[in-house]
């Protein structure tokens, strides 16, 4: 996972790095480091909260679940990425104040 270069001293935890979440639409503490390799964890590192990032690790439990893949699988990376994507970026990702979604039949 490493990549040669280490981001942990840049912005150690509690620094009060702040960024405006894409999910929960406003300003919250940041993750300590990209969480995952690549522009992706980068968007994800300047874009989502440490709060939304927690999230999404309940809902990768589920996807990991119901798919019966392993996060080290170059194919349980795929299922996880697109799903990430998704669930950060998508044009519905954001959930609205007070948003609440319909109930589908």
């Amino acid at each position: 996972m490493s990549s040669g270069h280490d981001h942990s001293h840049d912005h150690a935890p509690g620094s009060g790095r702040t960024v405006f979440c894409v999910k929960l639409q406003k300003e919250l503490p940041g993750l300590a480091a990209p969480p995952w390799p690549g522009p992706i964890g980068e968007r994800i590192y300047n874009e989502v909260s440490a709060q939304a990032w927690k999230l999404w690790e309940e809902r990768q439990k589920m996807i990991l679940n119901e798919y019966r893949v392993m996060p080290w699988q170059k194919e349980g990376q795929e299922v996880i990425l697109k799903h990430m994507e998704e669930f950060f970026f998508s044009e519905n990702a954001a959930l609205p104040p007070g948003y609440v979604p319909p109930q589908s039949k």
